[in-house]
């Protein structure tokens, strides 16, 4: 897997945030989208590494991204605070 490319979400209740780089750190993709189009949004990257904040959802969204070919992680949240930009406080 040399060209790996990598894909963080912040999973919410109804809308949430992709931001997708490839190997060489370009953005290539990066929307907030709604949880009935999370699904689709995915399916269409290629496989990439997928990072998760550990949460009540994380696992479910973990299998059916695994299900898809990607290589999804899921991190505890202290490890995700500190590349948090905005006011979170958690």
């Amino acid at each position: 897997m040399s060209n790996l490319s990598y894909c963080g979400i912040d999973l919410a209740k109804n809308h949430f945030s992709v931001h997708a780089i490839n190997q060489l750190g370009k953005v290539i993709l990066h929307k907030n989208v709604t949880r009935s189009k999370l699904l689709n949004t995915i399916a269409k990257l290629p496989p990439m590494r997928i990072g998760l904040e550990a949460c009540g959802g994380a696992h479910y969204w973990a299998r059916t991204f695994n299900q898809l070919g990607h290589d999804c992680r899921i991190m505890a949240a202290k490890y995700v605070a500190p590349y948090r930009m905005k006011g979170k406080t958690t």
